[in-house]
C-alpha cells in the first residue's frame, strides 16, 4: 500500500484572515463602544454570508487551495483530466472503463467509500486498468457541508482507510460532495495531506438527459489543462433508459482526439 500523504502546514487565506480580524475587531468595538454593537453584529452577519457564498461556489478558492485547472506544465503538454464522481457503479463504471481503454485514455474516479466497499473488486479494477481512485467522502451525505472539524475528519478519514485498503493506493485528492464545504474543511485536509480538487466545467449530467446539452456545457474545459466533471454514479437516464454519461463520454473522447488532448489522471498530470 502506498504511504499516506504527508500533512501540510495550514495557513489561512486572505478571506479567512480577514474574517478572523473582523470578529476580533467587532468584539473589541462592542466592549468599548456598546452603542456600536448592532453595527458590529451586522458586519459579522455580512461576513458569514460571504463565507457561506464561498462554500456554495465549488470553484471558489476563498476558503483554501482548490484545484480547478491543471498547471502550466500540463497546459504545455496538452493534458486534460477527465474525472468521474459518485461511483463505482456495477452497471456503468465497467462501460466507462471500456471506453477509456479503447482510446488509451486515463481518468480519475472520485469514489464514495461506502459504494466502493460494496463493490471492492470493481474499485480495485479501476486502479488495475491504469486509472486513479480518489476520495469523495465515506457516505456523500447531504449535510456534509455543515460538518465541523471532527465530522470532516471522521468522514474523510474513513474514506481514506477504505479506499486505500481496497486499491492499495492511498488517495491524495479530495472532492467535496456536490463541491459544497465550509471554512473548517481546509484545516482537516491539510492535516490529512489531501488536496481539494473541484473542476473547470461540469455538465450537470446527474440532472440533464440530453448528451448534446451536457457536452456543450463541458466544451470550454475540453482544452489543455481542463478538469472535466462527469458521473459514473448517479448518472441521469435518457428516454431509452440508458445512462447519459456514456454518450457524453463518447463525444468528450472524440473531442479530445480532435483537439490533440491527452487524458491523464490527476496524479499523473500533477506529477
Amino acid at each position: 500500500m502506498t504511504p499516506a500523504p504527508a500533512p501540510r502546514a495550514w495557513t489561512p487565506g486572505p478571506l479567512i484572515r480577514a474574517s478572523i480580524w473582523l470578529h476580533l475587531g467587532a468584539g473589541a468595538v462592542s466592549l468599548v463602544r456598546p452603542e456600536l454593537a448592532t453595527a458590529a453584529l451586522a458586519a459579522i452577519a455580512a461576513n458569514h454570508a460571504g463565507l457561506t457564498a464561498a462554500g456554495l461556489w465549488p470553484r471558489s478558492t476563498g476558503l483554501g487551495p482548490n484545484l480547478v485547472q491543471l498547471g502550466a506544465a500540463s497546459v504545455a503538454r496538452r493534458e486534460i483530466a477527465l474525472t468521474f464522481d459518485d461511483g463505482p457503479d456495477p452497471e456503468i463504471t465497467p462501460r466507462v472503463l471500456d471506453r477509456l481503454d479503447a482510446v488509451g485514455a486515463r481518468a480519475t474516479f472520485f469514489c464514495i467509500a461506502e459504494r466502493a466497499a460494496r463493490h471492492p473488486a470493481l474499485c480495485a479494477e479501476i486502479v488495475a486498468r491504469g486509472h486513479s481512485v480518489q476520495n469523495h467522502s465515506a457516505r456523500h451525505g447531504y449535510g456534509f457541508a455543515l460538518l465541523g472539524p471532527r465530522g470532516f475528519a471522521r468522514e474523510i478519514g474513513a474514506a481514506q482507510d477504505t479506499l486505500a485498503s481496497i486499491t492499495g493506493v492511498t488517495p491524495t485528492f479530495f472532492r467535496a460532495p456536490a463541491g459544497l464545504r465550509n471554512p473548517l474543511l481546509d484545516p482537516v485536509l491539510a492535516r490529512l495531506g489531501l488536496q481539494l480538487a473541484s473542476w473547470t466545467r461540469r455538465g450537470f449530467d446527474t440532472r440533464r438527459r440530453d448528451p448534446a446539452r451536457i457536452v456543450a456545457a463541458l466544451d470550454a474545459a475540453i482544452s489543455p489543462g481542463g478538469i472535466v466533471l462527469m458521473h459514473d454514479g448517479s448518472s441521469a437516464r435518457m428516454s431509452d433508459g440508458g445512462a447519459v454519461v456514456l454518450p457524453v463520454l463518447d463525444r468528450v473522447l472524440a473531442l479530445c482526439e480532435a483537439r490533440r488532448l491527452r487524458p491523464l489522471t490527476l496524479p499523473e498530470a500533477l506529477r
